[in-house]
């Protein structure tokens, strides 16, 4: 990277440190450090934002908790002057990442790539600042690409370094099918950052070699390599996976406040000094405070999680959501209590198979989840545990069912 070697003042060098130490901040890797300090540098010297970029392909309409692990340094970032270019991939989404996949995905429409983005966004600025965020989509410069600039993109890699991904080297050891075009996506979402001119992207480890691919380009192209700034990825609630909707270990930023204070409240003891520190917004002091006094026993777990809970539910669902959520969760589970809201539901007969009944409220997916809740001994009435997956239930007017932690339904009977 070449830079002017700027000269700061004692203050503009103190600047630099205390941004370098919030950036620092639960990252995993910064691919090379000394070149941000050169770009930190010139923008505090010139007084010049840092152009941060993050690349979003919606292929899901909602967002997890797992996904402001990114969010929150830019915000970070955003906080200390720099400005955002939240990339939607309305281009590249229809294609779809092949990072961990064992397969081809399957191709989206624009149109369902067009209806994710617009929830995405909704969520997304429950963290980002909106004021120091560009929207853009990358159909805007990818599209009008003529083949001619294709090949060119291409030229520019060849298939010994693509083999060197593990997921196309793991497939192509299997004999499985690598398509040509998924050989594009990289190609593509590198050339976001060069049209952008981005100083700095952003992405898990396991996006590394896509966030290396945009500096590989960007020299191609005569341009100041961007850095790439890695976090780590964020466990799920099981305490081993990464968050994931589809292994059920997650807390959407979309779930009610209630929903979403219990599953924090269900996150492993040991992963409370992570989920601080990479989801949190307590200042570095206060940070290092909690996390000694979770090493050394000062602190206890289910403490810091009524505090993390409570700070969740504040950001993504307001002061008086969160103050709600942390009274109901004192009330239900450590007085012994109901909620005060619970849903009410019509039973059609007054004596129903437990396992049908579960369905009829909507407390089970299927007869076969139904069983399994049972079976796990999460199935109350009344307070009562049921141990049984063959009882037959007598419905009482006002009964309250209850499975696992967070979900009640009272019972009415038809009259």
């Amino acid at each position: 990277m070449t830079e002017k070697n700027y000269v700061l003042t004692p203050e503009q060098e103190a600047a630099v440190a205390h941004q370098l130490q919030v950036i620092r901040r639960g990252v995993a890797e910064i691919v090379p450090e000394e070149d941000l300090v050169a770009k930190l540098r010139r923008s505090v010297a010139t007084g010049q934002p840092l152009r941060i970029k993050l690349g979003l392909d919606p292929t899901a309409p909602d967002i997890h908790l797992g996904h402001t692990v990114v969010l929150q340094k830019i915000r970070q970032l955003q906080d200390l002057g720099h400005v955002a270019h939240l990339v939607i991939g309305n281009f590249t989404g229809q294609i779809g990442d092949p990072t961990d996949k064992s397969e081809t995905r399957r191709q989206l429409s624009p149109e369902e790539v067009q209806e994710n983005a617009k929830t995405y966004v909704a969520q997304i600025f429950k963290v980002l600042d909106e004021t120091k965020t560009e929207v853009v989509y990358n159909a805007d410069w990818l599209a009008p690409l003529t083949f001619a600039d294709v090949v060119r993109l291409a030229s520019t890699l060849t298939v010994a370094r693509m083999l060197e991904r593990e997921d196309f080297h793991k497939r192509f050891a299997e004999n499985r099918p690598i398509h040509i075009h998924e050989f594009f996506y990289p190609l593509m979402q590198a050339y976001d950052s060069v049209h952008l001119h981005t100083d700095i992207e952003l992405g898990g480890t396991d996006q590394k070699f896509n966030l290396l691919m945009g500096r590989t380009l960007q020299r191609e192209f005569g341009q100041e390599q961007q850095v790439a700034l890695m976090m780590p990825l964020l466990e799920g609630l099981d305490g081993v996976h990464k968050m994931s909707k589809s292994l059920g270990n997650y807390i959407g930023v979309a779930e009610d406040p209630h929903t979403m204070f219990g599953k924090a409240m269900s996150i492993p003891d040991e992963l409370m000094p992570r989920y601080f520190e990479l989801v949190s917004e307590v200042p570095l002091d206060e940070l290092v405070r909690i996390q000694a006094g979770l090493r050394d026993g000062a602190l206890h777990p289910r403490d810091a999680k009524m505090r993390l809970a409570s700070e969740l539910v504040r950001r993504f669902h307001g002061e008086e959501a969160s103050r709600q959520a942390v009274a109901r969760w004192q009330q239900v589970f450590q007085a012994g209590g109901l909620p005060e809201d619970i849903p009410e539901a019509t039973v059609a007969t007054p004596r129903v198979w437990i396992v049908e009944l579960l369905v009829q409220l909507g407390l089970a997916a299927s007869r076969s989840e139904a069983r399994r809740f049972v079976e796990q001994g999460g199935v109350r009435l009344d307070g009562e545990r049921v141990d049984d997956v063959n009882a037959e239930i007598d419905v009482r007017d006002g009964m309250v069912i209850q499975v696992g932690k967070r979900r009640f339904v009272r019972c009415r009977l038809n009259a």
